[in-house]
């Protein structure tokens, strides 16, 4: 054992030395500055392997993302995590586009960003950038609370459309980004079946006894609204809508039948999911995708069946009772109830906040909030008046002006997809990807327009960068077409085997 150590010291004297340099460090941190500096010091090797890791295996980092993305706004991790929600999913965007520059052996793909979703991007990050001398509070220039905003708002839209532009570069990697989503759905479904039947964790029930319970135990509490994986029932609703309509379009025009029966399968756990969140915007969000894809499909086989099956679910919903037993289908059905007392005392709000905005058609500023607008500040009331949904909240933020450059900025992201879709691509299950992205994006928008999930963990990054692929499946659909093809192939060849052996053992 001692001819091993002088062995492995006198081979590599160099790693040697610097691991014992490491440790006199960390020593002397420790003594002189405390535990966190010796704890920082002894991650370095940790850290120096990341990122050894991030560049040799730079798709990894985007897979972190995207499984971070999804999962951290669960109730055990939200209450565990030490830094904001929105650093880690920030921090790995940055890397990912700093691997991207530096990394010589690859070369970036960043004209793929410039299309009608950069344009839109770029115009509504420009506006937000014109926020920081909105002083409608009559504060002064609040760069700090502006910068937080402006963040969330509009920068974190440039990180999202840039990464998914260059790290979704193959066939390959768009399929293993729908079968997560898919997976992460499936997820979702199973973990509102243990909410129902096994039981909450004790982060899921503290929180439903205290900032939930007014909004989730209804009915004296006969009535619970399950919020899955999510932050909240309307943000897991909202999302499983949207889910649904993209998952319901991917299986009708793949051509694999395992991928069709897999992602129609999905589809229906996550509707079911999205019946028990009661969140009932999800019943307009489903039916607008469906409605959409009805125009986008250019087919009369698609478009006459999802009409039909729509039309008969419509029917069922608004003018029956059949299944107003079930509690949460009777909370859905109540959306189309125009004296519901929910949806009045969303009117009561939006009429409160119209008379303060006329004073301030720019809003009241980015980051602006309870904590940084004073008690007898005219606009106070505007920064305590709940928004109710992210049109609003952005309408009370930028005003007028602001909502309606927002609003104009989705629209042209929309159009510019649809464009995509009806004109550039050939291949039906690439038209069928994108068609079922456009589609999403416009359910989640219509969430976004009733209750406040638009840019919500994880529809953001979800969301747009899914319209981010959209408009980079022109570049990947003549290496699709070699792949789909060679995937076909094997099937065939396999079901080939399959019967020659069938054939042989009747001999």
């Amino acid at each position: 054992m001692p001819n091993s150590i002088f062995n492995y010291t006198t081979e590599n004297r160099g790693r040697v030395l610097l691991l014992f340099l490491l440790f006199l460090l960390a020593i002397y941190e420790l003594v002189t500055a405390g535990f966190n500096s010796f704890a920082i010091i002894c991650l370095l090797p940790f850290i120096i392997l990341y990122i050894y890791i991030i560049f040799r295996w730079r798709m990894f980092t985007f897979w972190t993302l995207i499984v971070l993305n999804y999962f951290i706004q669960m109730k055990d991790i939200t209450n565990s995590l030490p830094v904001p929600m929105s650093l880690p999913n920030e921090m790995l965007e940055l890397v990912l586009l700093a691997i991207a520059i530096i990394d010589t052996r690859f070369e970036p793909q960043f004209h793929r960003a410039s299309n009608f979703m950069g344009f839109a991007i770029m115009i509504w990050t420009g506006f937000c950038c014109i926020e920081v001398f909105n002083d409608s509070c009559n504060l002064g220039m609040n760069v700090g609370a502006w910068f937080s905003g402006f963040r969330l708002m509009a920068i974190q839209l440039v990180w999202i459309l840039l990464v998914f532009s260059l790290y979704i570069s193959t066939p390959q990697h768009l399929m293993t980004y729908l079968k997560l989503w898919a997976l992460f759905s499936l997820f979702s479904a199973y973990w509102t079946y243990r909410q129902i039947y096994i039981g909450m964790t004790d982060a899921e029930r503290i929180w439903m006894e205290t900032r939930g319970r007014n909004t989730h135990i209804l009915n004296a509490g006969t009535l619970i609204r399950y919020f899955s994986t999510f932050s909240d029932a309307a943000n897991y609703g909202c999302h499983a809508a949207a889910a649904a309509v993209a998952f319901i379009i991917f299986g009708v025009t793949n051509k694999l039948k395992r991928a069709k029966v897999f992602y129609l399968l999905v589809a229906v756990a996550v509707i079911w999911g999205m019946f028990q969140s009661g969140t009932r915007t999800a019943i307009f969000c489903l039916g607008a995708g469906l409605v959409v894809y009805i125009f986008l499909s250019k087919s009369v086989k698609i478009a006459v069946p999802f009409s039909i099956v729509f039309a008969i679910f419509a029917f069922l919903l608004v003018f029956t009772k059949i299944g107003d037993g079930n509690q949460q289908i009777h909370r859905m059905r109540s959306a189309f109830d125009k004296n519901d007392a929910s949806s009045n005392v969303r009117d009561i709000n939006k009429e409160a906040i119209r008379k303060y905005i006329k004073d301030a058609p720019w809003g009241i500023g980015l980051g602006m909030s309870p904590d940084n607008v004073p008690a007898n500040n005219k606009f106070r009331k505007l920064s305590t008046i709940p928004p109710d949904s992210e049109y609003v909240f952005i309408w009370v933020h930028t005003g007028p002006i602001g909502v309606t450059i927002f609003a104009c900025c989705m629209v042209l992201i929309f159009i510019g997809g649809c464009m995509v879709v009806l004109f550039r691509l050939k291949n039906k299950t690439l038209i069928g990807i994108g068609s079922g992205f456009c589609c999403a994006f416009v359910a989640i928008n219509l969430g976004g327009y009733a209750n406040q999930v638009l840019y919500q963990y994880p529809n953001g990054l979800t969301f747009f960068g899914g319209m981010a692929i959209v408009f980079i499946l022109p570049y990947l659909e003549p290496e699709w077409e070699e792949y789909e093809k060679k995937r076909i192939a094997q099937i065939e060849e396999k079901k080939r085997l399959k019967l020659e052996k069938k054939l042989a053992s009747r001999v």
